[in-house]
């Protein structure tokens, strides 16, 4: 079947943006050049160019694609907190965060790409509001407030899951993305259970109720 043009301009953009994920995350931004980008897309420089004006503007489309895929409900990281896996189960929610690290592991390696040769500009705006996006969630997931009766006195919703939330994403970017296997000096199952019983009950012993 004949593709119309605006289903070729289509697919030659998805070449296109394939591409420039695969070299920007193995070689970095300034690393990689928009004629090898066009070769491992199998198009012409011109072409590049047709779809994007610049390789900023590349990679800026590759980090929006992330942030696109982060707010749908199929983001696994998502589809655990829906599953109400917070706070009850944060075994389930550090799977969670593992299957996300895995499935987008090079938009992953484009935030450290960002940080290392931007200073971060790209993402700062995105991590500047994640906390009001938590709290959205936490509204529309427990309307009646009803969170605060399973988390410890003072301790508050929005702060818990994001400091969850960074605590595996992170763990899982490091085991994933470098090539850190038992980073705590034990097997992942087992150190994702010792992380979620500390955020469970912390890290200082209970002190003793006062007579």
């Amino acid at each position: 079947m004949k593709l119309t043009q605006g289903e070729k301009s289509g697919r030659s953009r998805g070449l296109i943006l394939e591409a420039a994920l695969q070299l920007f995350s193995k070689q970095g931004y300034r690393g990689t050049s928009i004629r090898e980008i066009a070769e491992a897309a199998g198009l012409s420089t011109g072409n590049v160019y047709h779809h994007f004006p610049d390789k900023e503007a590349l990679f800026r489309t590759l980090l929006d694609q992330y942030w696109a895929a982060i707010d749908t409900p199929d983001f696994p990281f998502n589809k655990a907190l829906a599953a109400g896996t917070f706070p009850d189960d944060l075994e389930a929610l550090a799977e969670a965060a593992r299957q996300s690290v895995q499935a987008y592991r090079r938009h992953v390696a484009l935030i450290y790409v960002d940080v290392v040769e931007f200073d971060g500009t790209h993402i700062r705006k995105f991590y500047s509001g994640m906390s009001g996006r938590f709290a959205s969630f936490l509204n529309q997931r427990f309307p009646d407030g009803s969170l605060k009766d399973k988390l410890a006195p003072g301790c508050d919703p929005t702060t818990a899951l994001m400091l969850a939330s960074r605590i595996f994403l992170q763990y899982f970017a490091v085991e994933i993305l470098f090539g850190v296997p038992d980073q705590l000096g034990k097997d992942t199952p087992t150190a994702t259970k010792e992380i979620s019983d500390i955020l469970r009950h912390g890290v200082l012993k209970p002190s003793k109720a006062k007579e």
